[in-house]
């Protein structure tokens, strides 16, 4: 059984108020669990507690032929009230019940998430746009949480009164362009996400890369010795004698070396005793 089935039974088996004590049948709803368009209506009547369907009456009639002017039937809309079950004598719905109820029609929208509401009636109207008036602001519609509204009246109006038929069906036409634009920008949502994503992805790729690794220069040598510019300069030579002036001395002469003193050689010449006249 899918979420939707066990709501339905739910619905069916409710106590929650007293018109659970006086109906005949409960009357969820009846359409496509997944439509872009919801109606909704304000409480069954008799003809809808007899079958546990809603608008199968004079005024579900006129609601057929409505989808149908769009090119819609009602197996491509969802359809509902916003009470479950008929109140007796088919009086208004009270505060208390529509409020009881209020948690099986939020479940219903969380479920099909329509693209658009359409209500049918002052009591449908005055949940999605309080303090206004049917007879003000039939043919608007507002944008609330991803979902447009769209008020009307109750099909059964034109039952009552004939002149409201035209209106109605004037009113009904101008959902199709509502629709178009609603489908358009649904579409334009997700090819933005695209792009988004692929910019995201792009980054990540870009991010995971490993950084390129960086050449390490080499080592500084260690730094040689420096040679200086200037030329060594050259440690002084001994003084030496060209050969030229070699050749001049005598083969017995040696050159004294640089520092020394020349020896003094002191030639002891033979002392001739001098003779003493004694006399």
């Amino acid at each position: 059984m899918s979420v939707f089935e066990e709501l339905h039974k739910q619905i069916e088996r409710c106590q929650d108020c007293a018109l659970g004590k006086y109906r005949t049948r409960a009357v969820p709803g009846e359409g496509l669990e997944n439509a872009e368009i919801m109606f909704i209506g304000e409480a069954p009547g008799w003809n809808e507690d007899q079958q546990g369907l809603p608008f199968v009456g004079a005024a579900g009639q006129f609601l057929t032929s409505l989808l149908a002017s769009i090119g819609l039937n009602r197996n491509q809309v969802y359809i509902a009230n916003v009470i479950k079950c008929r109140p007796p004598g088919n009086r208004d719905p009270l505060p208390g019940e529509i409020q009881v109820c209020s948690k099986y029609l939020d479940k219903q929208i969380e479920l099909i998430k329509p693209k658009m509401i359409v209500t049918l009636g002052r009591y449908s109207m005055a949940r999605y746009f309080p303090n206004e008036t049917i007879g003000k602001i039939h043919g608007t519609a507002k944008q609330k949480d991803n979902i447009t509204y769209f008020a009307m009246y109750h099909p059964a109006a034109a039952l009552h009164q004939a002149n409201l038929k035209s209106t109605i069906e004037a009113d009904m036409l101008k959902i199709p362009p509502l629709l178009a634009k609603l489908r358009d920008a649904s579409k334009a949502v997700p090819a933005q996400e695209e792009k988004l994503l692929a910019k995201m992805e792009d980054k990540k790729l870009i991010d995971s890369k490993p950084a390129p690794a960086q050449i390490e220069k080499p080592a500084a040598p260690a730094k040689e010795q420096e040679i200086s510019e200037k030329p060594v300069a050259p440690q002084k030579e001994e003084e030496t004698v060209t050969k030229a002036e070699e050749q001049k001395l005598p083969e017995n002469k040696t050159i004294p070396p640089r520092d020394e003193k020349p020896a003094i050689i002191i030639e002891e010449q033979a002392l001739e005793p001098k003779q003493l006249n004694l006399f």
